[in-house]
C-alpha cells in the first residue's frame, strides 16, 4: 500500500459559504476560513499504475493506522474505535475495488439540489447485492439528475463522512473528495484525519472524550444511539490488542 502524509502548513483559501459539519444531518458548528489548516498530499487517481488498480483498496494495516495516529498525536486504538463504530465490525471501507461503502441520504441530496447538470451513461457497479446494491443504485440514479448534489448528499467510506464536508477534508471540490474516497482505505483515513482536525474534534479524540467527540461527529442524537459508550468499549478492546507492526 502506498504511503501518504498530511501537509499541515498550507491554508485553504476562498472557502465560500459555511459548510455543514456533523456526519449526521445536524450542524455542530460553522467553520471559519482560519480554521482550515490541514491539507492532504494525495496521489491522484489518474496517476495510479495499472498494476495497482486492483489492490489500491486493500485493507488498512496497523502501520497505516500508526502513521496517521502519529500525525494527529492520538492513540491507534482511539482511531480504530471510531472506525469500528462507523464501519461496523469488519471495518471495511470498500465493497469492491473502486466502490467505496456509501449511504445515500435522500434528505441531504434534496438539500443540495440546484441547477447542476446530471451525469448520464453511468451504471451501477457490477457484483453488488443487497444493501450495497440498493445504495449505489440510488446514488447513480440521483447523479443522472444532479451529480453534485448526489455526491454531496452521500456518506462515504469507512468513516461515513458526508460529501458536503469536502472542504473540511482538504479537497477543492466534492468530485475530488469522491475520487479520493474511491482510491484506498488509507486515503479514507487521511480524509478523516483532515476532517476531525479542521472540525475541532481532534482535542476530544486525544482526551478520549467520547461524548464530546460523538456529539460533534454524530450529532445531538449520539447519546440516544449510544455512540459514545460504543466507542469507549471499542477503545478498551483495541488497547488490549498489540499492534502488528
Amino acid at each position: 500500500m502506498r504511503s501518504f502524509r498530511r501537509v499541515c502548513a498550507l491554508m485553504l483559501s476562498a472557502l465560500g459559504a459555511a459548510v455543514l459539519l456533523a456526519c449526521a444531518s445536524e450542524t455542530a458548528r460553522t467553520p471559519q476560513t482560519s480554521d482550515i489548516v490541514a491539507v492532504l498530499d494525495h496521489v491522484r487517481i489518474d496517476s495510479v499504475p495499472e498494476a495497482d488498480i486492483n489492490t489500491r483498496y486493500s485493507e488498512l494495516t496497523d502501520t497505516d493506522f500508526k502513521l496517521v495516529a502519529d500525525e494527529l498525536g492520538v492513540e491507534v486504538a482511539a482511531i480504530k474505535a471510531v472506525v469500528q463504530i462507523e464501519a461496523g465490525a469488519e471495518m471495511k471501507g470498500f465493497w469492491a475495488p473502486g466502490v467505496p461503502v456509501i449511504n445515500f441520504d435522500k434528505t441531504m441530496y434534496n438539500k443540495y439540489r440546484s441547477q447542476s447538470k446530471g451525469v448520464k451513461g453511468q451504471s451501477v457497479p457490477e457484483g453488488l447485492s443487497g444493501y450495497a446494491l440498493r445504495q449505489w443504485t440510488q446514488l447513480i440514479n440521483a447523479r443522472k439528475t444532479d451529480s453534485r448534489a448526489a455526491n454531496m448528499g452521500t456518506f462515504w467510506g469507512m468513516f461515513q463522512i458526508g460529501g458536503f464536508n469536502y472542504k473540511l477534508c482538504g479537497c477543492n471540490d466534492v468530485d475530488e473528495f469522491v475520487r479520493l474516497m474511491s482510491y484506498s482505505e488509507l486515503e479514507q483515513l487521511e480524509l478523516f484525519a483532515a476532517f476531525i482536525t479542521n472540525a475541532g474534534m481532534l482535542p476530544d479524540l486525544k482526551k478520549k472524550n467520547w461524548a464530546g467527540f460523538a456529539r460533534k461527529y454524530n450529532g445531538s442524537s449520539y447519546a440516544r444511539r449510544g455512540y459514545h459508550t460504543k466507542m469507549a468499549a471499542a477503545y478498551k478492546k483495541f488497547t488490549a490488542q498489540p499492534l502488528d507492526l
